[in-house]
């Protein structure tokens, strides 16, 4: 293929060779367009070019502005022709004006401000611009305009400063436009144009005014003073120049669809716009004509009347405008939102969300015809829409917005309702001030648009439900029938069936009614058929089905009635394909089956889980990585405003405490946890992996992480004593974790290896609520002082598992040296990354004053690079002092060797 496609271009050479030598533009053009490849254009441009430099070698002067011409068009194909940069030189040094318009066209297109042969033409254009013939000047000022470099802005800006003021008025718009570029390369030299600008205002013509508007704005740009200058000078101008264009007469050379001169309108209004920000005499002065525009560009008809009201609105937005100014305003963009073009309505909607923040009353009333945007039929319109209602929703009218967007969720394209859901439950979670209709709100959310609700906002529910206990009653008898109707719901499954799980004795017997509810008939039997439904209709998820087999456990300890029934559920999935329901069934199948003493108590109600910590760490998960060397902003609980009695403390501003080495992006810490923390990952409902050691060491407890919690394995929850299990290298028969529970047996912290399991195991055999686990003695290092200050004292003590020399368990006691009583005590630690670092809750979150008592908190250290690297931590500690927030930070070096 290569030979042949070398042959076609020998024989295009040949034929391009006798027929192009010394051809026109025209010709050369087409017979480049009647190439039926690429091969013969290369090959005809090949040419075009060989015979180009021939005459150029010969020097032919009557030739060279044609061979330039066809040199600028084989540029603009893609071809090199840099060969043919001195010709442009020598082209704008002739005398005639048809040479150097080719040579400065030449010029402009094929040299840019970067390349060294533009040095030579600094003095042919200084020549130029003093030229007596006004087009070789246009053609001079043309050039310098588009590629002039530093260096030639500042030789040639005399020449461009008397130009402005010459008697030609193409010459002035050149100038101005010219020294627009001169003012971007060199700033300094802004204040050589202010007054030259100025002056250029009281022009007639509008070409001139356009370029001194475009100049003015550029020096606003560039120079302090030349803004201080123009604002004293030239706002009496531009005010008189758009009470003149506005009441002009018609003149058929500047008007568009029947306005006259947009463009100059525009330009005008954006110049004004930078004058008046900030200055409120400069604003009050322009207030009238900003009235007058708005008053007369009122046909929403004509395009170019749109663009004029548009750029006024922005400026009245932009300046120290009056309220009633911004008012009208504001109701232009409104009459906006009503037009048929999509691109008004779009502009419209993205200033009306920058108006909030002025003037956020005036929006409020547009805001039926806002949520009609909501509807339309266009994508990009529905969204900025609906980012607008989300602006737009306070106290006073969240009620009336949430119906409104509710109400159109059943009927929204399924591409919009993942934006739509996610927008109502922000706002019903950010606005609610009543469990009730928080609740109501929610189950129609999870009714209509299930599928497209997030988990962490099914966990925020869980955990209101926990904590409204006059409202459990009402709500599991919602999400019963809300789960007979919408059944396909993903989201609305889950909490549906964890209730009736919890709360399916309130559900039977019509507990906890209010005023005008009806009563509903649910029998035993009925409850457990919603479950076994949705278990077989979702068995493709795994954690919808985990849900529905603990809920399946928990009725069969409700209702007794139904235990044999439950069994045989659950016995279904001991060959499920999905391990995780597998192990369920096995384990809750010996629950029924075999531990009929514990069953009661192992499965009664879930205690109320905290509301305020839950929230804390929502807030801590979805903030943003932080920064190295920055501190981060105080996290605030944020979420749910629902008066439930539960205290939200305020917690500590989150901060990166990571100084420490080049190791990368610091190890996640966690702060501490409530005991109870553990039971929000029971049923994947803990916005976050819990990884601290926080649950105090009971047997039942480990019992229930161990039965009950998703997604976690027995070595992931950190307990004290947790067992160490070696591998089991095979298991021929299913193993029973879940035996005979009897009393006072205690279980060694070492499995040993087992090589063959013949017989059914359960872990649960001879255990009861008071077994206790023990563990081998640990090495003690010495202790150390890991912080001192006037205020504050830490110390940490050391101890080490001999069978794993990376952990370590470290207890920190923190005293306190002053006289003042520390309240709200928060200890925050940070490590590099390969280090982990787990910390317990602290024993009180009040230290004594005078060192009359102390606090202490665990931490569990697990040095990666242990032998290699130290360890190394940063510290921080923030409480209170009659009120006063105090901060202190440190960092710990002073580690023993060998940790």
């Amino acid at each position: 293929m290569d030979t042949v496609e070398k042959i076609v271009e020998d024989f295009a050479s040949d034929i391009a060779m006798s027929s192009f030598s010394g051809t026109r533009l025209r010709d050369m053009i087409r017979a480049i367009r009647a190439c039926k490849t690429a091969a013969e254009e290369r090959a005809v441009v090949r040419c075009e070019c060989a015979a180009i430099r021939t005459a150029i070698s010969e020097n032919e002067p009557a030739l060279r502005h044609r061979n330039m011409a066809k040199l600028m068009f084989i540029h603009m194909l893609g071809y090199p022709t840099h060969f043919a940069q001195m010709e442009c030189l020598k082209l704008i040094a002739a005398a005639g004006y048809p040479e150097k318009r080719v040579g400065y066209l030449g010029l402009m297109l094929l040299l840019d401000e970067r390349q060294e042969v533009l040095m030579l033409v600094t003095n042919s254009l200084k020549q130029d611009l003093n030229h007596p013939n006004q087009f070789i000047v246009g053609l001079a000022l043309c050039a310098l305009g588009n590629i002039c470099s530093a260096e030639m802005a500042r030789d040639l800006s005399p020449e461009v400063e008397r130009l402005m003021r010459s008697r030609e008025v193409n010459t002035k718009k050149k100038a101005a436009l010219c020294s627009i570029r001169i003012v971007r390369k060199v700033p300094d030299l802004a204040e050589n144009f202010m007054a030259l600008a100025a002056s250029l205002l009281k022009e007639k013509h509008h070409g001139v005014l356009i370029s001194a508007i475009q100049l003015c704005t550029e020096l606003c740009k560039a120079s302090k003073d030349a803004l201080e200058y123009l604002r004293k000078n030239c706002i009496e101008g531009l005010v008189r120049i758009l009470r003149d264009v506005s009441n002009s007469s018609y003149a058929p050379e500047y008007d568009v669809s029947g306005i006259a001169d947009p463009f100059l309108h525009i330009r005008v209004l954006k110049l004004m716009r930078i004058l008046g920000q900030g200055d409120a005499n400069c604003s009050e002065y322009m207030n009238d004509i900003l009235a007058q525009v708005v008053a007369t560009k009122t046909e929403s008809n004509k395009n170019a009347g749109n663009a004029i009201l548009y750029e006024c609105v922005q400026t009245i937005m932009g300046i120290e405008a009056t309220s009633g100014l911004r008012v009208l305003a504001i109701n232009i963009l409104g009459r906006f939102l009503s037009n048929r073009d999509n691109n008004i309505r779009y502009v419209a909607l993205n200033m009306l969300m920058r108006a909030i923040a002025v003037d956020a009353l005036a929006v409020q009333r547009h805001r039926t015809t806002i949520l009609e945007c909501v509807k339309d039929a266009d994508a990009s319109i529905r969204k900025r829409a609906l980012e607008l209602v989300f602006l737009l929703v306070n106290d006073t009218n969240v009620k009336p917005l949430t119906k409104e967007l509710i109400d159109y969720l059943s009927i929204a394209d399924p591409d919009f309702k993942g934006d739509l859901t996610s927008k109502i439950c922000s706002i019903v979670e950010k606005f609610s001030q009543e469990k009730l209709w928080y609740l109501d709100q929610m189950f129609k959310v999870l009714s209509l648009a299930g599928n497209h609700v997030k988990d962490d906002v099914c966990h925020a529910l869980i955990v209101v439900l926990s904590n409204a206990s006059e409202l459990q009653g009402y709500s599991v008898r919602s999400l019963y029938k809300a789960l007979q109707a919408y059944g396909k719901q993903g989201s609305l499954v889950r909490v549906a069936v964890w209730c009736i799980g919890e709360y399916g004795e309130m559900l039977v017997n019509n507990v906890g009614m209010l005023d005008g509810e009806e009563k509903i008939t649910v029998t035993e039997s009925d409850a457990v058929d919603a479950v076994e439904i949705a278990l077989n209709r979702h068995s493709a998820d795994a954690t919808t089905g985990a849900m529905c087999l603990v809920a399946l456990l928990k009725l069969s300890s409700r209702f007794p009635s139904t235990s044999e029934r439950v069994k045989q559920i659950v016995a279904r999935n001991k060959e499920n394909v999905v391990l995780e329901l597998q192990q369920r069934s096995i384990e809750f199948s010996s629950i029924i089956q075999r531990h009929q003493s514990i069953r009661s108590s192992l499965l009664e109600r879930m205690p109320v889980l905290d509301e305020a910590s839950y929230l804390v760490k929502r807030a801590t998960a979805t903030q943003a990585t932080i920064s190295a060397n920055k501190l981060a902003p105080t996290v605030a609980p944020g979420g749910l405003k629902l008066p439930n009695g539960v205290a939200k403390p305020t917690s500590a501003p989150l901060a990166d405490l990571l100084d420490l080495s080049s190791d990368g992006a610091p190890a996640s810490t966690t702060t501490s946890t409530t005991p109870n923390d553990f039971l929000q990952d029971l049923l994947g409902i803990g916005g976050v992996s819990t990884s601290t050691a926080g649950v105090p060491s009971t047997a039942s407890t480990d019992i229930l992480m161990d039965l009950l919690s998703i997604g976690s394995s027995p070595s992931q929850n950190g307990t004290p004593g947790q067992a160490e299990s070696k591998p089991v290298h095979a298991v021929p028969e299913a193993i029973d974790l879940l035996g005979s529970l009897s009393s006072t047996t205690s279980v060694s912290a070492e499995i040993k290896p087992t090589h063959s399991v013949s017989q059914d195991m359960d872990l649960l055999d001879g255990l009861s609520s008071s077994t206790s686990f023990s563990g081998p003695e640990k090495t003690v290092h010495p202790s150390i002082t890991a912080f001192q200050s006037t205020t504050l004292k830490i110390t940490f003590d050391f101890k080490r598992q001999p069978g794993n020399a990376r952990e370590t368990t470290i207890h920190a006691t923190f005293t306190n040296l002053t006289s003042c009583t520390y309240t709200d005590f928060i200890f925050q630690a940070a490590v590099p990354k390969f280090i982990q670092l787990k910390l317990d809750p602290a024993s009180g979150n009040t230290v004594p004053a005078n060192g009359n008592g102390s606090v202490t908190q665990g931490l569990n250290v697990t040095n990666n690079q242990q032998g290699q690297k130290p360890l190394a931590m940063r510290i921080r500690m923030s409480y209170k002092v009659n009120g006063e927030d105090r901060l202190e930070q440190g960092q710990v070096n002073n580690f023993p060797s060998g940790l």
